[in-house]
C-alpha cells in the first residue's frame, strides 16, 4: 500500500472495508468454520491498490489490482481483488465464500463510513450511473449484492442496519496511524 502511494481516503476506505469483511467472517466462521479470514483480512486491505493511480491511468483498478498482487506472487489475493467491484458468478442460491465477503463489504463501505446498501447505491448512480445502461447494470448488480445481504445475515444475530453502528463507533485513528508508522519504516 505504502510503495502504490495509496491516498490516504484510499486507505481509510480499505481500513473500514477490511473491518467490515472481517467482522461478517468471524461471525459466520463461529457457526460454521469455512471463509479463510487471513485471506479474506489481506484481499480487504488490498481491494483498491491501484485505484489511485488508475485516476491518471483510468484503468479497471479491480482488473489490474488482481493482476498486480498475482505477479507480486499472491494469486488467491489477487484472485479475490479483481472480483471486488462485479464477481465472476452470481449463483442462486447465494454461496458464500470469501470473494462475496470481500465484495459486500466493500458495497457497504462508502469513503471510511459503514452505510446502508441503499446510502451506497445512490452514490454510485450519482457518480458511476451516467448513462441509462450504467444504470441498469448498477441496479442488477444491486439485486445480486442484496440477495447475498440476506443470506449473509440470514444466520448471524444481527441485522444488516446493525452493521453501521457497531463499526462506525470502532477506532480507525489506530489503524490508520499503525498504517503511516509502516510506510516511513519503507
Amino acid at each position: 500500500m505504502c510503495e502504490m502511494e495509496m491516498l490516504d481516503h484510499i486507505v481509510l476506505h480499505s481500513i473500514q472495508v477490511c473491518r467490515v469483511a472481517t467482522f461478517i467472517t468471524e461471525r459466520l466462521n463461529s457457526q460454521q468454520p469455512q471463509l479463510n479470514r487471513e485471506l479474506i483480512r489481506a484481499a480487504a486491505l488490498l481491494h483498491d491498490i491501484t485505484k489511485t493511480r488508475s485516476f491518471k491511468t483510468q484503468e479497471n483498478h479491480a482488473l489490474t489490482g488482481g493482476q498486480f498482487l498475482a505477479e507480486q506472487g499472491y494469486p488467491e489475493i489477487g484472485e479475490l481483488v479483481r472480483q471486488h467491484v462485479r464477481l465472476d458468478e452470481y449463483p442462486s442460491p447465494v454461496d458464500l465464500g470469501e470473494a462475496e465477503i470481500i465484495n459486500y463489504a466493500d458495497k457497504r463501505v462508502l469513503h471510511d463510513r459503514v452505510v446502508s446498501l441503499e446510502e451506497r447505491l445512490n452514490y454510485i448512480l450519482e457518480k458511476y450511473g451516467k448513462l441509462p445502461e450504467h444504470q441498469e447494470r448498477i441496479r442488477w448488480l444491486w439485486q445480486k449484492t442484496i440477495a447475498m445481504e440476506d443470506k449473509i445475515f440470514s444466520t448471524l444475530t444481527i441485522v444488516p442496519e446493525e452493521l453501521n453502528r457497531v463499526l462506525n463507533s470502532g477506532d480507525r485513528t489506530t489503524n490508520f496511524a499503525e498504517y503511516q508508522k509502516a510506510c516511513k519504516l519503507i
